[in-house]
């Protein structure tokens, strides 16, 4: 990172030094292949809590498909009011975690974490998707992943809904790599028919788009702890059909391999980057992109605001993180 180090709280400087070594060093092999044993053994993961709430939110696993390890974590804030159930409704929101679609899943303590805080904060019932991860698995395996979960809810919600939660006002999010899952979800959606499922909006967290073109964020911000410029390159080439490369229309989606959207019915989009953020240059191509294609997008830009920022409530840019999806979920609500 570019900032100074020292402007960060020791928790965030410790965790960053420690990660950017464990990955490049004991994760990656230098043949390019992953450490799966290795990186699942410091993946520390969490159990759901469906009784007792956690800081006012239980969670409940439910499995979709047990051959492909499709299941997803459900997070329901409690309610202490005098109303019954159905008179409380609030949004219901796709959750699709990062990790460069190599690693970590719906029950990592970090997202654990993440979606605890928003499902209290503001507030949601949380739907986390755990889809399946390359290498073993390449892309379209975690879209199908993806939207197989959202066609799953949209036919069996009164099976595992709170009575509060309101599909009328749904949305897909996710970071990173969970930031470009949400934009295809929203695609996928667009171009198909849900009879309960009304997506309200997308919520895009540090997307992780690319391309075959290096931009000067990527250049100037190389050495980043969590996503210098041979990581990303690396984990397109784990990702992406064998053959491609990262002009493919997944990853660079308004590239030369792009699909036109203009005439979909295309959900409003908040893009969230960070002025310290290798990948910031795709994300403005992105909102620049979704904005020449007729779309209603909104950027919010964090000066500095590393990648991942959200995962660490102790930044600064954290309570504003929350407020801004806030503010933008009400605005599309309202309508």
């Amino acid at each position: 990172m570019s900032q100074n180090s020292a402007d960060l709280p020791w928790k965030v400087r410790l965790f960053t030094s420690l990660f950017s070594f464990t990955y490049k060093v004991m994760i990656r092999r230098s043949d390019g292949s992953l450490n799966r044993l290795l990186l699942n053994f410091l993946d520390y993961k969490t159990s759901p809590s469906p009784d007792k709430p956690i800081d006012g939110v239980t969670t409940t696993d439910f499995t979709i498909d047990e051959d492909r390890n499709l299941w997803f974590r459900l997070y329901n804030p409690v309610f202490r009011t005098s109303t019954t159930d159905n008179e409380v409704n609030i949004p219901v929101i796709f959750y699709f975690h990062g990790g460069g679609f190599i690693c970590m899943a719906a029950n990592s303590k970090l997202f654990d974490d993440l979606c605890y805080r928003l499902a209290r904060l503001l507030p949601a019932v949380i739907i986390s998707v755990n889809y399946r991860l390359a290498p073993e698995r390449r892309c379209p395996c975690q879209y199908e992943d993806g939207f197989d979960v959202i066609k799953f809810i949209d036919k069996s919600y009164l099976e595992v809904l709170p009575n509060h939660a309101n599909l009328k006002h749904s949305f897909v999010a996710g970071d990173s790599a969970g930031g470009n899952l949400a934009h295809h979800m929203a695609l996928k959606a667009s171009k198909s028919e849900l009879f309960n499922i009304k997506l309200t909006g997308v919520i895009a967290i540090q997307p992780f788009f690319g391309g075959e073109e290096r931009t000067g964020s990527e250049i100037k911000l190389s050495r980043d702890p969590f996503v210098p410029m041979d990581t990303t390159d690396w984990m397109w080439r784990s990702f992406l059909p064998e053959g491609s490369n990262r002009d493919h229309q997944v990853s660079n989606v308004f590239g030369p391999n792009s699909v036109d959207i203009s005439e979909l019915k295309y959900p409003a989009v908040l893009v969230i980057i960070g002025g310290l953020d290798p990948l910031q240059d795709w994300q403005k191509r992105y909102y620049e992109g979704l904005k020449k294609s007729g779309k209603e997008v909104y950027l919010v830009e964090y000066v500095n605001a590393f990648h991942s920022f959200y995962l660490f409530p102790c930044v600064p840019e954290f309570s504003l993180f929350i407020k801004d999806v806030k503010d933008f979920m009400q605005k599309q609500m309202s309508r």
